[in-house]
């Protein structure tokens, strides 16, 4: 099944005018005639199959008819809020971008901590990875990504109940099975290459993040990303 993403549709559509990059693709690449099935999503969580009704190869439209309208459940149940440092080298951070969106997360959010050595991202760029990989993974829940942000005003914000850091320090840590439930949100903070710093684990403990371990070997930041999806949503199963 091929998806396809529109975030202007809306469930009480009847027709619909697909245009930019999807439109191409649907022409060009899959080569989609009048009457060909077509099934998109507008990353709210709803399903649309559709039928194409006309092909405007020019100004590269396709106009398409809502034959059904499904409202999909959320995967995870749960929500899952990732909030990682983005690595030196970007390649690596969009690969947990696409890895942990393929997986299951609800919410990503870049910061910047005292070792960071990459303090900007290009959103637009982070955005369309996003939407890549749900249409790759079948889901229709466009994950929200928020701007960049620094450590210290992130961990004085309203969080859910359950907060964690996961670092590097030798300490006294848990796995997420021993802290979580399923069906609990849960907020995760991953560190960069080098790790969080003294003063900001200890803030992170003030504000009641609880130390979390992923494992026994010291993993990349962007490995450290995708291990905890996966740990979460394993519980969530």
């Amino acid at each position: 099944m091929h998806l396809f993403f529109d975030d202007s549709l809306t469930n009480n559509l009847i027709q619909h005018s697909i245009e930019g990059d999807e439109a191409w693709h649907c022409i060009k690449v899959l080569r989609l005639k009048v009457n060909d099935k077509i099934t998109l999503t507008d990353g709210r969580g709803f399903l649309y199959n559709a039928l194409v009704s006309s092909i405007n190869q020019k100004k590269k439209i396709l106009e398409v008819e809502i034959i059904e309208v499904k409202e999909k459940q959320k995967y995870p149940t749960a929500n899952l809020h990732i909030a990682i440092a983005p690595t030196k080298n970007i390649d690596r951070f969009e690969y947990f971008v696409e890895k942990a969106t393929e997986i299951g997360v609800n919410e990503i959010t870049p910061i910047i901590t005292d070792n960071s050595e990459r303090k900007t991202v290009n959103i637009e760029r982070i955005s369309k990875i996003l939407i890549s990989a749900i249409k790759q993974s079948g889901q229709f829940y466009l994950p929200t990504l928020n701007n960049v942000i620094h450590f210290n005003k992130f961990i004085e914000m309203n969080h859910c109940e359950n907060k964690f850091i996961a670092h590097c320090n030798d300490t006294e840590k848990k796995s997420l099975n021993d802290y979580v439930k399923k069906g609990q949100d849960s907020l995760i903070l991953i560190g960069p290459e080098g790790d969080f710093s003294k003063e900001e684990i200890a803030i992170s403990i003030k504000k009641d993040f609880k130390a979390l371990s992923l494992g026994n070997t010291r993993l990349r930041t962007e490995t450290a990303g995708v291990v905890a999806c996966h740990s979460f949503n394993l519980i969530n199963l």
